[in-house]
C-alpha cells in the first residue's frame, strides 16, 4: 500500500522525535578550547618576537617625513650647535681714538703754545704732537702735547716765490705722525698752532663718518678769492681738517712722490689737495671749521653762525678779540665756560621777539645778544653782517663766499649788543644760567617812537644743556622771551616746541 506524501512526513517528524540526532554544538565545543588557546599562543608568540627585534634594531619612522625628521634630528645630534652672540654695536670715536697734528713754528712758539693750552686736555689723555721746524724750550707740566722736530724736507723741489718752502714741511705732519706707530687710530687731525678746537664738537662730527672708509673732512676759506686762487675742492689747513686711518696710510705710502709732482704750489694744504686728487678723494665739507680769512671783527660771523657745531676757529692772531676790552686769550678763556657746560649749543643762534615792546631778539649762545629795534625777519638775522674785512683787506661784500648783510646804516636800527659775561648750570634744575652785559658805546639818536633798548643793562638767558643736539637733523633752538621779575630781559632757549616757529 502506497504511503502518501503527508503520511511519509509524519513518520519522518515521529521517529525525531522519539530518536533525537546528537547535538552539534557538542561536537564543536570539545576542540573550540584548544583552538583558541594555540590562537592566543600564536599571538603572544608572535608580539614576543616583534618585541626583541625591535629592542635589537633601530626605530624606523614609518612615513618618509618621519624619516627625513629622524635624519635631520640625527645630524643636529652630530653636530655642535653655536648659539649667535648678542648683536654688538661698534664702538662710538672718542676723543681717545684722535690723534692731532700741530703745525708751529719756533718763532712764534712762545706766543701762540698759549692758544694750544685752551683746549688741550692733557689730564684726558689726548694724543697728539706739535711739528716745530726748529727745537724749543718745554716743561713736563706745561700742559702741552709732546714736540717733535719736522723731518728733514731740502731734497723737495719748491718753486713758488711767493710763499715758504716750509710748506713741504707741514704737508708731511700727517704721514709723519701716522710713522709714531700710535694704537687704536681712528682719525688724523691736523691744525696750526694759533687753531682753537672744540673738541667735543669735533667728535660729534667724525661720528657721523665711517672711520674704516676714506674721508678727507673740512672746510673752505671765507674769502671767494682764495678759493678761486687755490680751491674750492681744498680744506684749509688754519681752520683743521680730519684723514681716517685708512687714508693716511694710503696717503703715507705716495706722499713724497706726489710732493714731487707739485713744486709750484703756494702751501701745504693745496699740496695735500693735489695728493687727495690723486688718491680720487674728494673733500667731505663740515662748515663748523672756520678759517676766518678775515681782518677786523668777527661778531658778525660768530653772532649768525651756521646751524652746525662749531668745531675751530683759526687766525686768532688776525682779528680782534672776541670779546672787548680784554686780551685774545683771555676773550677765549671766557667761551671756554659756556663750552665746558654746553659744547653742542655753543655760539648757536635762536631768533625770537618782545612782541609787547616792538624788538627782535637774537641769541648767540654763550656769546652775545643782540636787540634790535622794530621786526626783522629771520632771513635778514641769520645772515652775517659785515662787521669785517675780506683777506684783501676791502670792505667788497661780493668777495665772501657766503651772504652777508650791510652794517645797519639807519640809527634806529643799529642793534644794541650785550656780550657773555658769566655762566652757571644750576644743577636742582639742570639748566644754565647765562648772563650778557651791555657793550657801552654811543648810540646814534633815534626818533622813532617806541620803547627804547638803551634802558637795558643786562640780559639772562636760561637754556637746558642737549648734548643729543646734532643726533638729530639740524635745526635752529627756539627762543623767547619771558615775563620775570628779574631786572632787563629773560629769555629762555631751547628745542622748538610743536608748531613752533619765529614769528612776531
Amino acid at each position: 500500500m502506497k504511503l502518501g506524501q503527508k503520511d511519509s512526513d509524519k513518520i519522518i517528524w515521529d521517529q525525531m522525535r522519539s530518536n533525537p540526532p546528537p547535538i552539534l554544538s557538542n561536537r564543536v565545543g570539545s576542540g573550540y578550547p584548544k583552538l583558541m588557546l594555540y590562537l592566543i599562543l600564536f599571538v603572544f608568540a608572535t608580539y614576543f618576537i616583534y618585541t626583541l627585534k625591535l629592542l635589537n634594531t633601530p626605530n624606523l619612522p614609518c612615513t618618509e617625513h618621519e624619516q627625513q625628521d629622524l635624519m635631520f634630528s640625527t645630524r643636529l645630534q652630530n653636530v655642535t650647535v653655536s648659539v649667535p652672540a648678542p648683536v654688538m654695536l661698534p664702538e662710538k670715536t672718542e676723543l681717545k681714538h684722535l690723534v692731532f697734528g700741530i703745525a708751529a713754528s719756533a718763532k712764534l712758539w712762545e706766543k701762540r703754545k698759549n692758544y694750544i693750552k685752551l683746549w688741550w686736555k692733557k689730564e684726558e689723555k689726548m694724543r697728539g704732537i706739535v711739528w716745530l721746524d726748529n727745537p724749543v724750550e718745554t716743561r713736563p707740566d706745561d700742559g702741552l702735547p709732546p714736540v717733535r722736530i719736522s723731518g728733514n724736507t731740502s731734497h723737495f723741489s719748491y718753486k713758488n716765490k711767493q710763499g715758504h718752502r716750509s710748506a713741504i714741511r707741514i704737508s708731511r705732519i700727517v704721514s709723519e705722525t701716522l710713522k709714531q706707530g700710535m694704537e687704536n687710530v681712528r682719525w688724523f687731525v691736523m691744525g696750526d698752532d694759533d687753531t682753537v678746537f672744540v673738541t667735543e664738537n669735533l667728535v660729534r662730527v667724525l661720528n657721523k663718518y665711517d672711520h674704516n672708509q676714506y674721508y678727507y673732512i673740512g672746510s673752505l676759506s671765507e674769502s671767494h678769492l682764495q678759493n678761486i686762487y687755490f680751491s674750492y675742492g681744498m680744506a684749509y689747513g688754519g681752520g683743521g681738517f680730519a684723514i681716517s686711518y685708512p687714508l693716511a696710510k694710503a696717503l703715507s705710502k705716495m706722499q713724497d712722490r706726489c710732493i714731487q709732482r707739485y713744486p709750484g704750489l703756494y702751501g701745504s694744504d693745496d699740496r695735500m689737495q693735489a695728493c687727495m686728487a690723486e688718491l680720487g678723494v674728494p673733500l667731505t665739507k663740515e662748515v663748523g671749521f672756520h678759517q676766518y680769512d678775515v681782518y677786523g671783527n668777527l661778531f658778525g660771523l660768530l653772532a649768525a653762525h651756521p646751524v652746525t657745531p662749531l668745531v675751530s676757529l683759526h687766525h686768532l692772531d688776525v682779528v680782534e678779540p672776541i670779546f672787548p676790552e680784554v686780551t685774545r686769550v683771555e676773550a677765549l678763556q671766557r667761551l671756554m665756560q659756556p663750552m665746558k657746560i654746553d659744547s653742542a649749543g655753543l655760539i648757536q643762534q635762536s631768533i625770537c621777539y618782545d612782541q609787547t615792546k616792538g624788538w627782535t631778539v637774537s641769541v648767540s649762545w654763550g656769546f652775545a645778544i643782540q636787540v634790535f629795534r622794530g621786526i626783522l625777519s629771520p632771513r635778514e638775522v641769520e645772515m652775517p653782517s659785515r662787521t669785517f674785512l675780506n683777506w684783501y683787506r676791502r670792505a667788497d661784500y661780493t668777495a665772501y663766499a657766503f651772504n652777508t648783510r650791510p652794517v645797519a646804516r639807519n640809527p634806529c636800527q643799529k642793534p644794541f649788543v650785550f656780550y657773555m659775561t658769566k655762566v652757571r648750570l644750576n644743577s636742582t634744575t639742570n639748566m644754565s644760567v647765562s648772563e650778557y652785559a651791555r657793550h657801552r658805546v654811543p648810540h646814534p639818536l633815534c626818533k622813532w617812537k617806541m620803547i627804547d633798548p638803551s634802558s637795558l643793562d643786562k640780559v639772562v638767558v636760561f637754556k637746558r644743556p642737549d648734548p643729543q643736539l646734532w643726533d638729530r637733523s639740524p635745526r635752529r633752538n627756539c627762543c623767547r622771551v619771558v615775563k620775570s621779575k628779574r631786572r632787563g630781559l629773560v629769555v629762555d632757549v631751547g628745542l622748538c616746541r610743536k608748531d613752533e616757529i619765529s614769528e612776531v
